[in-house]
């Protein structure tokens, strides 16, 4: 199925978490990250339980410091 990340269209499998979305493109550095899924923010604590959708928009921020 086909789902849009950070305006980029990409193929996932069937039953993929929002977990392992944000783990590929991110690894261990999930700190200061913030994800939404069709302009939803999901909280951290429901990325593994939130199964993705075809046609899914998947937006990653994630905080940096600087000034």
């Amino acid at each position: 199925m086909e789902i849009t990340l950070n305006d980029k269209k990409h193929t996932i499998s069937e039953n993929t978490s929002l977990y392992e979305i944000v783990f590929s493109q991110l690894g261990d550095k999930q700190k200061g990250v913030a994800v939404a899924v069709n302009d939803s923010v999901i909280p951290k604590s429901n990325w593994e339980k939130h199964l993705l959708n075809a046609n899914d928009t998947i937006l990653i921020i994630k905080a940096t410091q600087g000034g």
